[in-house]
């Protein structure tokens, strides 16, 4: 049996956008704006998401041409080499999976900040992080969940997704748009994090090269597209696409003006403070910043089932055709999720949240490189198909070509500021040698 069809426009928007936006903007505000400023961030993040346009737009007319849900591995197929159009599939599945971990970490972090009981009970140490038995458990429990609903079906999962997104999107906009009316430009100045001309284009990149992480999810979309209920309109993939990737950038920059309107940006960084300490101190109100955290634990909780539900249909589209275990492909009778995928996700998700955060946040870093890569070669793929100069799209998959290449560029080169370090390096080379044994194990017949 196949995938059960049922997901609408609606949800194919929310998991885009869903699988985008997680609780870096409220977790990760200090080194946003200590890396460029409040100009630099706004304008990292806003040139960042045009950049990504050409992408979007080449995905959205990649995906109605090939609906499948291996994605990456479908669109390279025929055009590429097998060996390539796996490993392009195969490091999306990580920047999808490594995901899952960091947000059954950071549910404890969050709830921590209301709930100091949070902290109790330490267990043991890893990397001279203390990992304690409550947020252990929230991690796991958030981990059950979303694997729970998920073995349901892409039904349940489609509405849980639907309601956490507009959720959020309606406290988003209450405590902003507060932000916006009580803040001061006084507290701006200065724009950049760094002086004079030079500095405000460094400001600028260094957050520019964090935007792909930050916006990887809105290609999602194609993981689902098998998924699509009876009679939907293949043009709707592409709409949805780009009204994620829009809307992902529109978030990112309005809460980066937000903050830096209420709230002196340097103080922030000087303390290292999240968004909703810097709100909770501007309005003199733990109510605002309990909003705040419970719109997180929104996000959070929806970006954890967005990233959940792509990595398994990669997985299941890569089994499909024979290049990991077969059972990963085998779906539900009642169910039509692939229930195989699904649990080996929880299992690794599960066993990564026992690691707590000292381990992950370098493994994190990985998802541009590996995002970049699927990016590419969906760009490069779709030029392939279409070899015509007068074909449509030729020219916004030849600019995405380039954009994505730029983004591995500057992970891999080490001359760039904030490319990989030793231990980034170290986990993605772990992750290809897992890709390469399955590789060179798959049935010769594939």
């Amino acid at each position: 049996m196949g995938l059960r069809r049922g997901l609408t426009a609606v949800e194919y928007f929310t998991f885009g956008f869903g699988t985008m936006v997680g609780v870096g903007w409220v977790v990760l505000m200090d080194d946003w704006l200590g890396r460029g400023g409040p100009a630099g961030a706004f304008l990292g993040f806003l040139l960042g998401g045009a950049l990504l346009l050409p992408v979007a737009r080449t995905y959205g007319r990649m995906v109605a041409e090939v609906p499948d849900a291996g994605a990456e591995i479908a669109y390279a197929e025929g055009v590429f080499p097998p060996a390539a159009s796996f490993a392009a599939a195969w490091t999306m599945v990580l920047a999808y999976a490594i995901v899952c971990p960091w947000e059954a970490v950071a549910i404890g972090n969050l709830l921590a900040r209301v709930l100091p009981a949070m902290n109790s009970v330490p267990l043991y140490e890893v990397a001279g992080k203390t990992i304690t038995a409550p947020r252990l458990a929230a991690g796991l429990a958030l981990t059950a969940l979303v694997a729970g609903i998920n073995l349901v079906g892409i039904r349940i999962s489609g509405a849980f997704q639907n309601a956490l997104t507009f959720g959020l999107l309606g406290l988003f906009g209450l405590f902003t748009a507060a932000g916006l009316l009580r803040g001061s430009a006084a507290n701006l100045p200065p724009l950049f994090s760094r002086p004079g001309s030079s500095g405000a284009l460094l400001s600028i990149l260094l957050v520019l090269q964090i935007v792909p992480y930050f916006m990887t999810g809105f290609e999602s979309v194609g993981k689902g597209s098998e998924e699509a209920r009876d009679g939907f309109d293949r043009g709707g993939f592409g709409r949805a696409i780009l009204a994620a990737c829009t809307a992902g950038t529109l978030f990112y920059c309005t809460i980066v003006a937000a903050v830096s309107l209420v709230f002196p940006w340097r103080t922030l960084v000087a303390e290292k403070l999240g968004t909703e300490a810097a709100f909770e101190r501007a309005f003199s109100s733990r109510a605002v910043a309990h909003l705040i955290l419970f719109a997180a634990v929104l996000s959070l909780a929806k970006i954890f089932n967005g990233n959940f539900v792509a990595s398994t249909r990669l997985l299941y589209g890569i089994g499909r055709r024979g290049f990991v275990h077969g059972s990963l492909a085998r779906t539900g009778a009642r169910s039509g999720a692939p229930v195989f995928a699904i649990g080996l996700m929880a299992v690794l998700t599960a066993a990564a949240a026992f690691l707590g955060d000292a381990l992950l946040v370098p493994v994190t870093e990985v998802g541009s490189l590996a995002v970049g890569i699927g990016w590419f070669t969906t760009c490069a793929a779709y030029l392939a198909r279409h070899r015509g100069a007068s074909a449509p799209g030729r020219r916004a998959a030849g600019v995405g070509a380039a954009v994505a290449a730029a983004i591995v560029a500057m992970k891999a080169l080490p001359f760039v500021p904030g490319s990989f370090s030793g231990a980034e390096w170290i986990a993605f080379a772990a992750w290809s040698a897992l890709g390469l044994s399955f590789w060179l194990l798959r049935p010769r017949k594939t």
